[in-house]
């Protein structure tokens, strides 16, 4: 049996339009329109949080597909109509609406979807356990990997662990003074998928470049392991969260 590969690493923020950026990333021969075209042309990924809040077109997905080079990976906020429950395991029929509404139309450039859930929502394995059966590992064809963004101490159990690695559902490590980290989720998850929350505004590259260097060696770590990695420069000072992720990509030796 053959070595596993190197992981693809993907850097990237949330989104793509956000007015500060047109003074801190965006120069200003780029037009609203072109703004995920430069996205793509600088950074290697992308959190969509349009697909939290409502439903999407295929044709939007298409649109996004082409607009960005080959290698570039969405990821897609779960919708909040199958997370924001008081039972997670009646959101089947909310599932099959987020994975038909035509994100099949992002093809290769699909990365995972994040299950985040509410910051409130605390672990029930039995709840947990109904809610993993119900994400679909293909949709048309399309392999579909999931993440899971647990926001309660609570989910700091060996038992939600072992229920996300059985479903081989990856764990969410958040970067964050607000909620736990689930460092240890990293070793069983399928992928990588972090979210940095840290940055700060006095700082032109966000994160201290100590700090980037640090995520750049944990990236190349788990990349050497055969996972993806997925690293999405989220909230905190956000203005800043295109630097930090260049930043990153620069340290990582990638273009």
């Amino acid at each position: 049996m053959s070595a596993r590969g190197p992981g693809e690493v993907h850097v990237g923020i949330g989104g793509w339009s956000y007015d500060p950026w047109r003074e801190t990333f965006y120069p200003k021969g780029v037009s609203k329109a072109r703004e995920l075209e430069y996205v793509g042309q600088h950074l290697t990924g992308t959190e969509i949080n349009a697909t939290f809040y409502g439903r999407q077109k295929p044709a939007s997905f298409a649109k996004w597909r082409d607009t960005v080079p080959d290698g570039f990976k969405f990821a897609l906020k779960g919708s909040r109509y199958c997370t924001n429950r008081k039972n997670l395991a009646e959101a089947g029929e909310s599932v099959t609406n987020f994975v038909e509404q035509g994100l099949v139309e992002l093809g290769d450039r699909l990365g995972p979807i994040n299950w985040q859930l509410a910051a409130t929502k605390q672990f029930d394995p039995d709840e947990i356990a109904a809610f993993f059966a119900l994400l679909p590992a293909k949709q048309e064809g399309l392999v579909l990997r999931h993440a899971i963004e647990p926001r309660h101490e609570s989910f700091s159990d060996p038992a939600f662990l072992d229920l996300a690695r059985k479903a081989g559902v990856a764990v969410i490590l958040a970067d964050s003074a607000k909620y736990p980290a689930f460092e240890d989720a990293a070793e069983n998850s399928p992928f990588i998928y972090a979210r940095l929350q840290n940055a700060q505004s006095d700082l032109e590259q966000g994160y201290p470049s100590a700090q980037l260097t640090q995520w750049a060696k944990r990236a190349q770590d788990w990349s050497k392991s055969g996972k993806d990695v997925f690293l999405f420069f989220i909230n905190g000072a956000k203005e800043r969260a295109p630097a930090a992720a260049m930043a990153l990509i620069e340290k990582l030796g990638t273009d």
